[in-house]
């Protein structure tokens, strides 16, 4: 697939078929991807928690918050979470300037959802979670500072792009069908 195919087919996902388990060999390719990304003054102060067994799954799954924009919804839908996630920290025996390293967060994290889309699994980048609870769930030292949670697995629900006009609202949301629509500008709305 080129580039432009697998931006377009990589989704934030928030359902998922339970049946396909993502493996940690699937997961560290994800942060092989990811560590050969370019890191600010090269100091590569990332770290990498994979949880795949389910029994960690199911107890970091509680600690993150989907779909903040669809406060009527509890997504996933029970019975449709990811089956693996990656929690991006930052070590900060290495640099404790977290807002210095928010950019190579969204650099490895976009990296490791497109070459989970070129296996045809799919993910959702997951900021609203507590930092000190999700170290706690999973037994994290004090000096990795979890930054990011990137869910993974295999979609199981429709994702449509739809183009909006310069001043629509940008906001996401679903059909009665459970379809989730994403708008987005123009490209000629957003060349400056």
């Amino acid at each position: 697939m080129k580039v432009k195919e697998l931006a377009e087919k990589n989704r934030s996902y928030r359902g998922y078929d339970e049946r396909r388990r993502v493996t940690r060999e699937e997961l560290t390719e994800f942060v092989e991807c990811a560590r050969l990304c370019p890191s600010t003054v090269n100091m590569q102060p990332l770290k990498y928690r994979l949880v795949y067994e389910k029994e960690e799954v199911d107890r970091l799954q509680p600690q993150t918050n989907w779909a903040r924009a669809l406060p009527d919804l509890h997504l996933p839908h029970e019975g449709m979470c990811p089956t693996a996630f990656i929690v991006i920290c930052q070590d900060t025996r290495i640099s404790d300037s977290m807002a210095r390293y928010q950019k190579d967060v969204g650099i490895v994290a976009q990296t490791m959802l497109l070459a989970a889309t070129e296996m045809e699994l799919g993910g959702c980048m997951i900021g609203n979670f507590g930092a000190a609870s999700v170290r706690e769930t999973l037994g994290l030292p004090e000096y990795m500072a979890p930054m990011l949670v990137v869910a993974f697995g295999k979609p199981a629900e429709t994702v449509v792009l739809t183009e909006i006009e310069d001043g629509e609202s940008t906001n996401y949301y679903r059909d009665g069908n459970d379809v989730h629509y994403v708008p987005k500008r123009k490209l000629e709305d957003i060349i400056l």
